[in-house]
């Protein structure tokens, strides 16, 4: 399956091809339009001049990691904040899952456990998990028992109401008006 997020062609192939890159950009959506988390990894990969593994990553040197994710423009709202998760998340990926992304869903027995394991990632809320499970089963395949359950009214057939249900600029249309709707709501 392909991830078709509103971002060109070069960076939805790398979010599809590479776990690492989806895992980056879904951390680094929060505070910065889902365009800009979502093309990053693509300009990270640029930036580097290579793919960066889980290792690599992790054994980046902070100070300079920081200065690549705030070279303009900027990666992140955040820069130097953003390269430290990232960099958080690499390391946990290689401690817990000996430096392969895929494994954190490849070997979950259930949704539970997948949904806990995605929580336990550096800057993955309950929110952002149940999300990221609803992205994996809907886009991606990966359904092991309970994953719907896990993912909460994210993981509802049919839905609109996060990254996980955009295919195509009418559902990214769905998305953003159930999120301003979310918005005016709380007003």
């Amino acid at each position: 399956m392909q991830i078709s997020m509103p971002v060109d062609a070069e960076a939805n192939e790398l979010l599809t091809r590479s776990p690492l890159a989806l895992l980056i950009a879904m951390l680094l959506d929060q505070q910065v339009p889902l365009e800009r988390a979502f093309s990053a990894p693509r300009d990270l990969v640029k930036r580097l001049g290579r793919e960066p593994t889980a290792e690599e990553l992790a054994d980046f040197n902070p100070e300079q990691l920081a200065a690549v994710f705030g070279e303009r423009p900027a990666l992140h709202r955040f820069p130097k904040a953003m390269a430290a998760r990232t960099q958080e998340l690499a390391k946990l990926i290689v401690t817990d899952y000996g430096g392969e992304p895929t494994a954190i869903w490849t070997t979950a027995s259930s949704g539970a456990e997948l949904l806990q394991r995605i929580e336990a990632l550096p800057g993955f809320g309950a929110q952002k998990a149940k999300i990221f499970v609803a992205l994996l089963g809907k886009q991606l395949g990966v359904r092991p028992p309970g994953w719907r359950e896990a993912a909460g009214q994210f993981g509802a057939e049919g839905s609109h109401l996060s990254v996980a249900d955009i295919y195509d600029a009418e559902s990214l249309g769905e998305v953003r008006s159930y999120k301003a709707a979310l918005k005016a709501a709380k007003k």
